[in-house]
């Protein structure tokens, strides 16, 4: 977003989103594995790896008929905090101790301010679709703490 870069390489999604036609476990078999892994303290993002790396799901979404991060809400199993969110702090934080160390690095005190305006963005988003608490607010000195 705010490089003049291509970007990262990574995985991409199947074109198509219907059920593979190799044999994957059934819907209430996928579930019970999401709300196991969950249990375990895995994040939505690493249990749909897991799923996909070990289990031949591609898309939980295709065969459950949700989304994992609707499964984990069903099940009450949802962090108060968005992943996204959570990362673009501990970012933030630790690039925060990185300066504290380093105080000639210029380089990197732009790139704390163009993180901590992505956690804003974000904080705002999720404030208005109910996800964060309203008074949720994001201090640096409170995210260090943490």
């Amino acid at each position: 977003m705010h490089t003049h870069r291509r970007g990262k390489s990574h995985s991409i999604r199947p074109a198509e989103p219907r059920a593979p036609a190799w044999e994957v476990p059934d819907a209430a078999r996928i579930e019970e594995m999401i709300t196991e892994y969950a249990k375990e303290g895995l994040t939505p993002s690493q249990i749909g790896i897991r799923l996909r790396d070990q289990h031949a799901v591609p898309l939980a979404r295709v065969i459950t008929g949700r989304g994992i991060g609707e499964t984990l809400a069903d099940k009450g199993l949802v962090s108060e905090m968005p992943e996204d969110l959570d990362n673009m702090v501990r970012k933030a934080v630790g690039l925060q101790r990185h300066l504290k160390e380093n105080k000639g690095d210029k380089r990197n005190v732009r790139s704390l301010e163009l993180i901590e305006a992505k956690v804003h963005r974000l904080s705002v988003y999720y404030k208005r679709i109910g996800r964060i608490p309203g008074t949720w607010k994001y201090k640096s000195v409170v995210a260090q703490l943490e």
